[in-house]
């Protein structure tokens, strides 16, 4: 169990960075095998959530990194991202857990300074509320 809980929290940290993964498909699956559902949700949570603090020091970094090649974001994303930012604040963080877009705000959020335990608080808030959604929606109980 803890090598399943550890690939799922892998899994979760790494679809919050640079590479592409289904975090989403591994909850289920797991949830469908009979795997506690709270200790999923805290987990892919968690790692989720460790993996945009990944995005926003990186954002803390962008002046002297954007133009890397392997700079998770493209400078049109990350343009785009930061006129939301601009326009919504931090609050833009609760949409943190979108496939697309999301990970630009991350980025975003550091590189315009947020401070870290309200960048923290709201993408916690904003990743866990999605994985209960869809737990709730693989338990039939919602959706």
């Amino acid at each position: 169990m803890v090598l399943a809980l550890g690939g799922l929290f892998a899994i979760a940290f790494v679809a919050a960075t640079i590479l592409p993964a289904q975090s989403e498909a591994a909850l289920v699956g797991m949830q469908l095998a009979g795997y506690p559902v709270l200790l999923l949700i805290a987990v892919a949570s968690l790692g989720n959530t460790l993996g945009a603090v990944v995005n926003w020091l990186l954002g803390r970094a962008v002046e002297s990194q954007r133009d890397r090649a392997w700079f998770p974001v493209s400078g049109a994303a990350l343009e785009r991202a930061t006129r939301w930012y601009g326009k919504w604040g931090r609050w833009s963080l609760l949409l943190s857990w979108a496939p697309i877009g999301g990970d630009a705000l991350t980025v975003a959020a550091g590189a315009l300074r947020e401070p870290f335990w309200s960048f923290l608080m709201l993408v916690a808030i904003a990743k866990t509320g999605r994985y209960v959604v869809l737990a709730l929606a693989t338990a039939g109980l919602f959706g």
